[in-house]
């Protein structure tokens, strides 16, 4: 069975003295709970697994007798209790915390994983009840090197399929791969991953948003002129935190134009961008031929993969991602690191204005620049990861 590379980094924190909770958070359908248990396998220590996917069944006592039984593992050494879905568990991270430090006191050598679906998890508790008591590890969409060694994906499959592992099997059967996408993907994540953690009144309306959004991927659409696509639309402010919220689900987010003064960055219209390319094509509808043989949306489809890409590293990295736009000058994507800062062009075959480098590094003269597509950076090479993103 394949391993990502998530597996062998659990492994050797788990191998190490306990000091931190582990917590493995992604989103829905990334292989977050196949990464732990494949991790498990390599660890000769008694461990516990239990999950919380059921959350008419858990609570917070529960959550104490799980814990409890996984402490009596650990009075002749160390032992793990890896706990699935535990945002589920209401109140959970207060009953972690109290129990995190009650085995600390007592010197239990008790060591915990905790997984959970994407951001919203770490919003839900991470920040304040266990500040300076976890660390994270990503699981993001699966990569193009990874699904091309695990699945023998070519580039365009990648482009038109995307990283859900899931998936994989159906991708000769686009009809059935777009329902699996709807019912296990799509809706689950809005559902219970946004709706069941967040308060969110308009439902349809954030519904809506993700299609529109993922349809308009590596385009930009003011919040403005989205109200008029919506009936009972409300504000920008309410488009906005809907925006937030499928952002942090791992599904779609919208890229702000860099322009060094974060006053700026604030007020610019957003850059739709989809966190994995299958997001896009299942809410376009569009057959995979039809789509890969039109020019432009192929383009915007190539720029989404880049894009997407972008984000995981960024999220795994610590480095952000932004676009820029000065009148007609456009550059699909910046990326800043500290005080390095990158300009990448994608040569994708859609018809757009030249030059946006050019002016952007006389704005920036200390920023490297990329043309993802060119003959020195193909397309496959920086989706396989072999170019560097940095000076």
């Amino acid at each position: 069975m394949f391993e990502r590379m998530l597996v062998s980094k659990l492994t050797e924190r788990l191998n190490e003295p306990r000091r931190f909770i582990q917590i493995v958070a992604g989103p829905r359908q990334t292989g977050k709970t196949t990464a732990v248990l494949q991790a498990l396998e390599k660890l000769n220590i008694p461990q516990r697994f239990v999950s919380a996917d059921d959350p008419n069944f858990v609570s917070a006592q529960w959550l104490r007798n799980e814990w409890e039984q996984s402490r009596a593992l650990a009075k002749s050494g160390e032992a793990i209790i890896v706990i699935d879905e535990i945002q589920k568990v209401d109140k959970w991270s207060s009953v972690v915390k109290l129990l995190w430090d009650e085995d600390a006191r007592a010197r239990v050598p008790l060591k915990v994983v905790l997984t959970g679906s994407s951001a919203l998890l770490l919003q839900k508790g991470l920040s304040e009840s266990l500040m300076g008591r976890f660390e994270v590890l990503y699981s993001p969409h699966w990569s193009y090197a990874e699904c091309k060694k695990a699945f023998g994906y070519s580039l365009d499959d990648f482009l038109f399929f995307g990283g859900y592992p899931g998936a994989a099997v159906l991708i000769n059967d686009e009809s059935r791969w777009a329902r699996y996408m709807g019912t296990s993907i799509v809706e689950p994540t809005i559902s219970q991953d946004i709706l069941l953690m967040e308060e969110v009144r308009k439902p349809a309306l954030l519904r809506a948003l993700f299609m529109l959004g993922s349809g308009y991927s590596a385009q930009e659409l003011s919040f403005t002129k989205m109200l008029g696509q919506f009936q009972d639309a409300g504000n920008t402010v309410t488009l906005a935190h809907y925006l937030d919220l499928l952002s942090r689900a791992g599904m779609l987010t919208g890229l702000l134009n860099y322009s060094g003064s974060q006053i700026r960055v604030r007020k610019s219209s957003p850059r739709f961008m989809v966190y994995d390319t299958a997001l896009m094509t299942y809410a376009g509808g569009t057959g995979r031929r039809r789509l890969l043989d039109n020019s432009a949306d192929k383009g915007r489809l190539t720029e989404s993969a880049v894009g997407a890409y972008l984000l995981a590293r960024g999220k795994e990295e610590g480095f952000e991602v932004y676009w820029w736009r000065e009148r007609n000058n456009e550059v699909d994507f910046v990326v800043k690191k500290g005080d390095r800062l990158t300009a990448i062009e994608v040569k994708s075959g859609r018809v757009k204005n030249v030059g946006g480098s050019l002016v952007f590094k006389r704005h920036y003269p200390e920023a490297l620049s990329l043309v993802v597509g060119s003959s020195n950076t193909g397309l496959a090479d920086f989706l396989l990861g072999r170019i560097p993103l940095f000076l």
